[in-house]
């Protein structure tokens, strides 16, 4: 049996010993201080998991270590399972007061930086991801495949390929040249009727793309539109659920505005991201329908300190002035009505890495310590229709992450975690 006190492993033990994880068929026993599972409420200690082949095997009380196992002692931490951040833009740039940067970037420049951003995440704990929309059209589904193949080291990654928005909509980069002469991959999903709606999705689903993300109102960071204007109709909504439903996978909704949030619930769509402008009869909606709330309630205070230091646009800063507060009254009404809520960042706006920094946010407007973790794990998980992360229970892949302080008397510590495990690989 090997024992390894993972805080304390140099870098060469460490190297050694991941040489020798379930990467190759080795048995990893891990010993847990306290352990949140991700969808029940209780804290357990005392708790033993094991792990083979990426997968976690049982989940009980310690004992002997099964022979020949490596075994990991965590018994001075809170072990939870790894991360889920719903709404990020790995395969971009990131924002910045440059409107043309995503253009001058070559698909290739954009998958590199794509692949740092990728590592920084998943050191942070984050060890799947939604990526909800590139402007280099299926630059995502090349990192999703390059981290699926090893080539490079990320999150789990389910991509959108690219965003369905209608023309100069909040879904396009607009301002730098007109439209029509921005490279062909950064229009993939651009759609003025239902009919080409129906395409672009079936484009992009049969180029990869897990699920569809949808435009339904203007965007913040975008120039020319405006976040409460409905932008894609409801019949083009439905056309795009219609096409992607029928192929089981999911859609979800850019909406601010209540009547584009509005438009896309009553076309079926599984999730709405932001919902800043959401009234109480837009909430109770997406109450009866069961739709998801993907509320980025961290985002607005970084645009408005670091966007104004960096000289953003002042159309970006007004429309973050608009929605900001607003956005988090309509969360904790949302918290109070019972709404699906999952965790989400929009990291890309704000620096990659950092995607732990919502979670104080979510507790001072509503949410319990473990009602915020829940929304980053097991219910996160729920949102995208996975089985297979999102929880310490057997059958799901050993993603994990720890911290030595109790994230349930200080959500703020997940801000920095201290180790991270995906799929029994020891990340850090």
């Amino acid at each position: 049996m090997q024992r390894v006190r993972y805080r304390h492993l140099t870098a060469a033990l460490a190297a050694t010993f991941l040489a020798t994880s379930p990467a190759s068929a080795a048995t990893l026993y891990v010993q847990t201080g306290r352990l949140i599972d991700g969808v029940t409420n209780e804290v357990r200690t005392g708790q033993c998991i094991t792990i083979e082949a990426e997968k976690i095997k049982a989940v009980g009380a310690c004992g002997k270590a099964p022979d020949g196992a490596a075994v990991v002692d965590w018994s001075d931490f809170t072990v939870l399972p790894g991360l889920i951040d719903l709404h990020t833009h790995l395969a971009d740039l990131g924002q910045s007061a440059d409107l043309a940067a995503p253009m001058k970037a070559s698909p290739a420049e954009t998958a590199l930086v794509g692949a740092r951003n990728a590592r920084v995440t998943l050191d942070a704990g984050f060890t799947s991801v939604r990526d909800v929309g590139t402007y280099r059209g299926l630059t995502d589904v090349t990192l999703r495949n390059a981290i699926d193949r090893g080539d490079v080291p990320g999150p789990r990654m389910w991509v959108a390929g690219a965003y369905l928005t209608i023309p100069k909509g909040g879904g396009e980069l607009n301002g730098v040249v007109p439209n029509e002469q921005l490279p062909p991959d950064m229009r993939l999903g651009v759609a003025a009727t239902p009919e080409e709606a129906a395409a672009k999705v079936t484009y992009l689903l049969d180029h990869g793309a897990d699920f569809i993300k949808a435009i339904a109102t203007g965007a913040v960071l975008a120039i020319g539109t405006e976040p409460g204007a409905p932008e894609l109709s409801e019949d083009q909504l439905r056309a795009i659920v219609t096409v992607a439903h029928a192929r089981g996978k999911r859609v979800t909704a850019h909406a601010h505005g209540a009547i584009g949030i509005q438009n896309a619930i009553n076309a079926g769509v599984d999730s709405i991201e932001h919902a800043s402008l959401a009234d109480e009869a837009t909430l109770q909606l997406a109450k009866k329908h069961g739709t998801w709330l993907v509320m980025d309630i961290y985002n607005g205070t970084y645009i408005d300190e670091e966007g104004t230091k960096e000289g953003w646009p002042e159309e970006y800063l007004r429309k973050n002035r608009e929605t900001t507060d607003t956005q988090r009254v309509a969360f904790r009404r949302a918290v109070e009505l019972g709404v699906n809520i999952g965790y989400g960042t929009d990291a890309g706006v704000y620096p990659h890495g950092l995607n732990g920094r919502q979670f104080r946010n979510m507790v001072k407007y509503g949410m319990t310590p473990m009602q915020a973790i829940q929304s980053a794990t097991g219910r996160a998980a729920e949102e995208m229709g996975r089985d297979d992360v999102g929880a310490v229970v057997p059958g799901r892949y050993a993603d994990l992450v720890a911290v030595r302080a109790d994230p349930l008397a200080d959500i703020g510590v997940l801000e920095k975690i201290d180790h991270v495990m995906k799929g029994g690989a020891l990340v850090r």
